[in-house]
């Protein structure tokens, strides 16, 4: 039986190439009392972030560096970038009042993670209290499963067969058009490896349809691996691009990434960098854009995920280009010009620290960094629950397998401390879509 157009989308197109040149490529919140900061220098922009997890706390580094005054809004005093952050305000990012008394006192607002409801950001930004970037109208593609989906669609950019799902039946049609298996995702609220299911049967996912009233249904793609464009634009439209790289999995988190991907030459570079930066451009993206893709067989991508600020698959950047995504993020949020994207080694691997048998990580951490004086070690400053993202590792070289080695010891070494046993180490991708490897974590 043949789905409608209103319950499945089509297959989507080729990526169109871009002419342009790919090379610049509750109640009113509570504020935290903080020790007394001197005025920002004239000129400096001031940056709310909403949500305080790891990816607002790396962008403190570079705010300083260049000189933004950056204020987060947390919902716990404890939280990643809560604890370090000079400016915090407390207050939940489903909440109007929290999140409009962050945008009245900054100049832009950014976010640490997408689950913003759409109709706070529109009110704000008609209202003028704050640039919102990137703007609700960009930020539901990230936000919203099907609306991404049929979007992109209708831009003729590569995605799975997919399908809209408002009843059992529905999806029964669809189970049958795509051979007995489907991966069904929820609209919105997934992150890692919630709100993903690979089902064989309607009644698997009754609650959800009960939930979300609507669902969306991928077919399951048999991809060879699983790759990352990131690319920044700022509101005027300047774009850049960084190598896309390798992403490897486990249990539906980010595992590990390696930059650039190997066995992909430049014309595959430049073809995935090209679908990228037109996404961005054909969604009015402002801030980072990370676009997570299937490699299949016979050498097509298509779009898996999106997510508009700082992403996983690119924190290797941090150490590994003249311009980390972080910076970046901000140099566009802010409207400044934007950094080269030029990698500082032929390889560089990144490795995500998920929470083991260690509670304390400063034994591990110290040993590690002593049997390697290149590694490079960032931690979250979140507590050890198993299989948290607590921290991640960079390591640049010439040999990415080697690396990969190297960056996996110190891992074990981190998680589990010193004294524990090294344990074999899988790095087979497995031939089925994974969950969503986005940082909002609320964990």
């Amino acid at each position: 039986m043949t789905s409608t157009p209103s319950r499945r989308g089509p297959w989507c197109g080729a990526a169109r190439v871009p002419a342009s040149d790919l090379s610049t490529l509750a109640a009113v919140p509570e504020t935290l009392p903080r020790p007394d900061q001197p005025d920002a220098p004239e000129g400096a922009r001031r940056i709310g972030v909403v949500g305080a997890g790891q990816l607002a706390r790396m962008m403190l580094g570079p705010a300083i560096e260049l000189g933004l005054d950056v204020e987060v809004l947390a919902t716990d005093r404890a939280e990643s970038a809560a604890a370090v952050a000079a400016r915090v305000r407390l207050g939940r990012h489903d909440d109007a009042a929290a999140v409009r008394g962050l945008a009245e006192g900054v100049d832009a607002l950014t976010f640490d993670h997408e689950h913003v409801p759409t109709a706070i950001l529109e009110g704000i930004a008609g209202e003028g209290l704050a640039a919102v970037r990137p703007g609700p109208g960009a930020l539901v593609h990230a936000q919203d499963k099907l609306v991404m989906r049929e979007r992109l669609t209708e831009l003729g950019h590569p995605c799975p067969r997919w399908w809209r799902i408002d009843s059992a039946a529905a999806l029964e049609d669809a189970l049958a058009e795509a051979g007995g298996r489907l991966v069904v995702k929820t609209p919105r609220g997934g992150y890692d490896a919630h709100g993903v299911r690979i089902v064989s049967e309607a009644a698997q996912v009754t609650d959800w349809l009960e939930a979300h009233g609507e669902l969306l249904a991928e077919e399951l793609v048999p991809f060879t691996r699983e790759l990352s464009a990131q690319v920044a634009r700022r509101p005027g439209g300047e774009a850049v691009a960084y190598p896309v790289v390798q992403s490897l999995q486990k249990d539906g988190v980010c595992y590990e990434v390696v930059a650039p991907a190997p066995g992909l030459d430049d014309t595959g570079q430049h073809r995935i960098q090209a679908l990228a930066l037109e996404i961005a451009e054909d969604l009015d993206v402002t801030g980072m854009l990370a676009v997570e893709l299937f490699e299949t067989a016979d050498g097509r991508v298509l779009v898996n995920e999106l997510a508009m600020r700082p992403h996983n698959t690119g924190h290797w950047s941090m150490d590994g280009a003249v311009t980390g995504q972080f910076e970046q993020h901000l140099r566009a949020v802010a409207d400044l010009p934007l950094g080269a994207t030029t990698p500082l080694a032929p390889a560089a691997v990144m490795v995500n620290l998920l929470g083991g048998s260690a509670e304390d990580l400063a034994p591990g951490t110290a040993a590690a960094l002593a049997e390697d004086p290149s590694l490079k070690v960032h931690l979250y400053g979140k507590s050890v629950r198993p299989g948290r993202k607590i921290g991640h590792l960079t390591l640049l070289g010439d040999d990415a397998e080697n690396l990969l080695a190297r960056a996996h010891r110190a891992e074990r070494l981190i998680i589990d401390g010193p004294g524990a046993q090294d344990t074999a180490l899988g790095t087979a991708s497995g031939a089925e879509p994974t969950a969503p490897t986005s940082e909002g974590d609320p964990r």
